[in-house]
């Protein structure tokens, strides 16, 4: 048997592989597109990613805040859709073969009977960011407003224990005015002056808490009217009254201690929670959570209420896998802006991270669903693979046909990987393929040698059977494949021959 001859029966066969897994391919995406496969994955892989595992990402609290992220403004702007009667009907027709394939869907993947995918939108994005996923979560969990909150607590606890401070040096020094009988006027004004004191500081948390001011606007507030009440206190009292001196000292002395650097001021009184600390207020056990919850008693607060309102709609689950991605953060972080930062980082990293491993597990999926769909493509077109083999050595016009018609192809597509541009039905409508259910095709693959069995042609069914296999497992394995495969046989065989003049 010549070469020439064994090339060109292989490029024939590789020809009606590469167009029916074109057709194929064709077949998937639009499967794809009307199952909403690759959205439907995603969320999946997403539940997944939040619950640490398959089997608590079936629980309904992690289902609820995925359909939470998934209703953020955020995530909405990328599943854009378009507007108008017409424009929209093909994804109407979409919807609903979508609606009335959700139960099967639902058997098959064990979940909910009942529950939308997308809770209340039809489809979802089939693409997200790791950004824009961190961003969304982030704010789904309300770690601003908890920051907030936290700092809230701390900076009342400040404002006390300073006010206490103040308050107990001037005690000690009202005792002795009172034992040397001093001008009562003086006792008037270190009292009214103190109480400017707190009333000065109490606006100064109130406007914290109203987010009129940060945190280093509102220390540096404190430390200005500390400073003022002391300016006031000095210019009231007698130098010569040893009492009053040693007391000045005293407020000098605390201010200095206290103030004499905003930002560690901060830090000592935790005015800038960790980031872990800010994670660890989802344990409920944690001794940050029971600090706040000590410190805010009354139930009708609203930083309470936005605590326990995260505490019940985050799953435990959740809790711990997000505490984990924060220490990590938290070794690198120098400030609770920049721990933030760090979180979403890290966030953003274990989401791409389990993007691509749920890519992998899309992928074999796909393969699996593409060798199904090889097998019943090649059993619907009747591409039995030993059928095409016989016809292709015995029939001369057809092996040239599709050998021209494959270095066509060739042609126009050098130098292009894009196979989309390749128009199957034009080539199946040009060319007379040994496949199909026709009286001719059947005749011959049932009758040739046939050893019939009461009647049967038996061993040739068998062989049928068997070729239908072996053309849906080629039709599967791709067209880019079978593209890259033509193009080097189409090189073996054309070796030798001269170049095209140009």
């Amino acid at each position: 048997m010549r070469l020439p001859f064994v090339l060109d029966v292989a490029l024939g066969l590789i020809f009606i592989y590469l167009i029916l897994s074109l057709l194929a391919a064709e077949i998937q995406e639009l499967m794809a597109t009307v199952l909403q496969w690759r959205a439907i994955h995603l969320k999946k892989s997403i539940e997944i990613l939040l619950a640490g595992d398959v089997k608590n990402s079936q629980a309904k609290d992690v289902i609820e805040l995925v359909n939470k992220i998934y209703s953020n403004p955020l995530i909405k702007s990328i599943n854009q859709e378009a507007k108008g009667f017409f424009s929209v009907l093909p994804r109407r027709l979409t919807w609903l073969i979508a609606d009335i394939t959700r139960p099967m869907r639902k058997l098959l993947s064990k979940s909910p009977q009942g529950e939308k995918t997308f809770a209340q939108e039809h489809s979802g994005p089939s693409y997200i960011g790791g950004d824009t996923f961190a961003t969304t979560l982030i704010e789904e969990l309300q770690l601003p407003k908890i920051i907030h909150s936290l700092t809230e607590v701390r900076l009342e606890k400040f404002k006390n224990q300073r006010l206490q401070e103040v308050e107990t040096i001037l005690t000690r020094s009202l005792r002795q005015i009172e034992l040397t009988e001093l001008s009562n006027h003086i006792t008037q004004d270190i009292n009214d002056d103190f109480e400017n004191l707190k009333t000065e500081y109490t606006h100064i948390v109130t406007a914290f808490k109203s987010n009129k001011h940060d945190i280093d606007t509102s220390v540096n507030r404190m430390k200005e009217s500390l400073e003022k009440y002391i300016d006031n206190f000095q210019a009231n009292i007698d130098e010569e009254n040893k009492v009053l001196t040693e007391t000045l000292q005293r407020l000098q002395s605390f201010c200095k201690h206290i103030f004499s650097n905003v930002e560690e001021a901060i830090m000592v009184g935790g005015l800038k929670p960790s980031i872990n600390e800010i994670v660890q207020l989802m344990n409920t056990s944690n001794a940050v959570y029971k600090e706040m919850n000590t410190a805010l008693q009354d139930d009708n607060s609203q930083t309470y209420q936005t605590i326990n309102q995260l505490m019940e709609s985050l799953p435990s689950v959740i809790r711990g896998n997000i505490e984990t991605i924060a220490k990590r953060a938290q070794y690198r972080a120098k400030s609770t802006e920049e721990g933030i930062q760090l979180l979403r980082k890290e966030i953003e990293n274990s989401f791409d991270s389990s993007m691509q491993r749920a890519g992998g597990v899309y992928k074999r999926n796909a393969k699996g669903v593409a060798i199904l769909l090889g097998i019943v493509l090649a059993f619907g077109a009747n591409a039995d693979t030993f059928h095409i083999i016989d016809r292709l050595s015995k029939d001369t016009v057809l092996r040239e046909t599709i050998v021209y018609k494959a270095e066509k192809i060739i042609d126009q597509q050098s130098g292009s990987a894009n196979l989309d541009n390749i128009n199957t039905t034009q080539i199946l409508e040009d060319v007379n393929f040994p496949i199909g259910w026709t009286d001719d095709n059947l005749k011959e693959q049932l009758e040739r040698k046939a050893v019939k069995i009461n009647g049967w042609p038996v061993i040739n069914v068998l062989r049928m059977i068997f070729g239908w296999l072996i053309s849906g497992l080629a039709i599967a394995m791709g067209a880019p494949f079978w593209f890259d495969l033509l193009s080097k046989v189409m090189n073996v065989r054309n070796a030798g021959k001269s170049p095209k003049s140009s």
